[in-house]
């Protein structure tokens, strides 16, 4: 628990040094929750339409996205990437749909933490494979006039949907 909430508290350090270093405002938003909320849905429309222009400008230079909660036990998580590398694999758009539930927003500011699910479908996997959730934790800034994506974090998943099929 020390270990998540240091990070958390790293984070945020990051977040209001970089704040300094605002890009030009594109479109006014406030420091509500729902501006946040709403933000995190164009986000993830973004991702499925594999928009990575978009993708781009919302996500600050040093985002980083953590894939995978083997972090949560003290292992390794599936895979750390840079926004570059994030950018890449959202590029193939591998998804029919990501779909958010159960967020909440904690606004500090202009910092900006969400957690809560998506459940996502991939347009190609293996079987078994095709659905899945992951429990995240996000951190946005607001810098300019508009939110940057900070961060992702899985903290748990992803976990996929396991399907049977009665026998007839």
């Amino acid at each position: 628990m020390l270990a998540r909430t240091l990070c958390v508290v790293s984070v945020l350090m990051s977040a209001a040094t970089a704040f300094a270093q605002s890009p030009a405002p594109r479109a006014p938003a406030t420091g509500t929750a729902a501006d946040v909320l709403a933000f995190e849905r164009t986000m993830e429309a973004a991702v499925v339409r594999g928009d990575v222009a978009s993708l781009d400008a919302m996500c600050a230079e040093d985002f980083t996205f953590t894939h995978g909660d083997g972090w949560t036990t003290g292992g390794e998580p599936l895979r750390v990437e840079t926004k570059a590398q994030w950018l890449a694999s959202v590029s193939k758009a591998p998804y029919l749909s990501r779909d958010l539930d159960s967020v909440q927003v904690e606004v500090h500011g202009d910092i900006a933490i969400t957690y809560g699910k998506y459940v996502a479908k991939n347009k190609a996997a293996a079987p078994g494979r095709a659905e899945f959730t992951v429990w995240f934790e996000r951190v946005y800034a607001l810098r300019g006039g508009r939110w940057q994506y900070l961060s992702h974090r899985t903290v748990h998943g992803p976990t996929y949907a396991t399907r049977t099929t009665a026998a007839k």
